[in-house]
């Protein structure tokens, strides 16, 4: 168990360095599951800057602790494990449960390990936020439960089509989340998150976020690899608006039993994407367009009106500053020399 002593001697005094006003109203106790992933640490941090008590916990299989600031009280462990949840929610007064595993192409191939850590784990954590008398959750889901649509925007009212065992397990662990706060009096919301993007995004070796892929591939001198025609459509959103949201929902009022979605409202092709980042970096990358392999849906954008509603939310950060915020501040895209080994 790693464990980092928070120092409640300067709580209320650090920098806030994102520049804007604190989101939560004086201070509170969180346990953030799924801590030193990229959302995650993002949260937990943010959280600790703002002078709150902030406990992490991951098993570590795709995070990474060093991402968290010290002050923050990480223990490395699994949902699953009651004991260890029981100790890690005494006077928590709300959970952001993140612990997940997120991989379309993986859960196609281990569905029944999807199912057992994003369903199981989530109800694992509900009964134990139960047994501790914890009353607030908030669920990360994802905008994957929407599926093929001959709606957009998606918004939360239309039925869900999940076209792969991850999309199925985020949306089976929204209904037990709903169903079992209300039998046991918590209080639930579930943020249906889109295509999150940021610094420190990880980069997996197979199927690899598209963002920081095609960076590293720009800044590299690698070529460019469309799935199908480029023409599929996504909802990007920087991670700092999705942070304001999940802060949002610590203490909105009227948000229970809520699914809500997260994103920034504008669909963007992926050939569009692959153009803003040949604008952004000046590289001659080659574009490739392959059929090998299945491009997923043809369209998502987030309608994000319960949000604005809801949580206040508002998106800053546009696509394009997105990417100039990653080139300017990830250092695994400022090396443009093509002889460079990939990080």
């Amino acid at each position: 168990m790693s464990i980092h002593i928070c120092s409640h001697d300067i709580i209320g005094i650090q920098p806030r360095p994102w520049g804007g006003p604190s989101i939560i109203e004086g201070y509170m106790n969180f346990l953030v599951t799924g801590a030193a992933g990229f959302l995650g640490s993002t949260l937990a941090n943010r959280l600790h800057a703002e002078g709150h008590q902030v406990r992490g916990l991951d098993d570590l299989s795709a995070g990474d602790p060093t991402r968290l600031h010290e002050g923050i009280l990480f223990t490395r462990g699994d949902v699953s494990d009651r004991p260890k949840l029981w100790t890690l929610l005494q006077d928590v007064e709300c959970v952001y449960h993140l612990a997940a595993k997120v991989s379309v192409p993986e859960s196609i191939l281990y569905p029944r390990e999807y199912n057992n850590v994003n369903v199981g784990g989530t109800v694992s954590v509900m009964e134990a936020m139960r047994d501790v008398g914890v009353k607030r959750v908030v669920l990360i889901s994802s905008g994957a439960i929407y599926g093929t649509q001959k709606e957009q925007p998606l918004a939360e009212v239309l039925s869900p089509n999940p076209n792969s065992p991850y999309a199925v397990s985020k949306l089976a662990a929204e209904h037990y989340v709903r169903t079992i706060g209300a039998l046991w009096g918590i209080e639930t919301v579930s943020l249906r998150v889109f295509n999150a993007y940021g610094p420190g995004q990880p980069l997996p070796a197979a199927h690899p976020p598209v963002i920081p892929h095609f960076l590293r591939q720009a800044t590299h001198g690698g070529s460019l690899v469309i799935h199908g025609s480029g023409k599929q459509t996504r909802d990007f959103v920087y991670i700092d608006d999705v942070v304001d949201a999940m802060l949002a929902a610590a203490t909105a009022p009227t948000i229970n039993r809520k699914m809500i979605n997260i994103g920034s409202g504008t669909e963007t092709s992926i050939e569009a994407l692959a153009e803003l980042i040949h604008e952004a970096t000046g590289a001659g990358t080659e574009r490739l367009l392959t059929e090998n392999q299945d491009p997923g849906v043809s369209r998502m954008r987030a309608d994000i009106r319960l949000a604005r509603v809801k949580l206040g939310y508002q998106p800053r950060i546009t696509l394009q500053e997105g990417i100039h915020r990653m080139l300017s501040q990830d250092p695994r895209f400022q090396n443009s020399d093509p002889s460079s080994p990939d990080e």
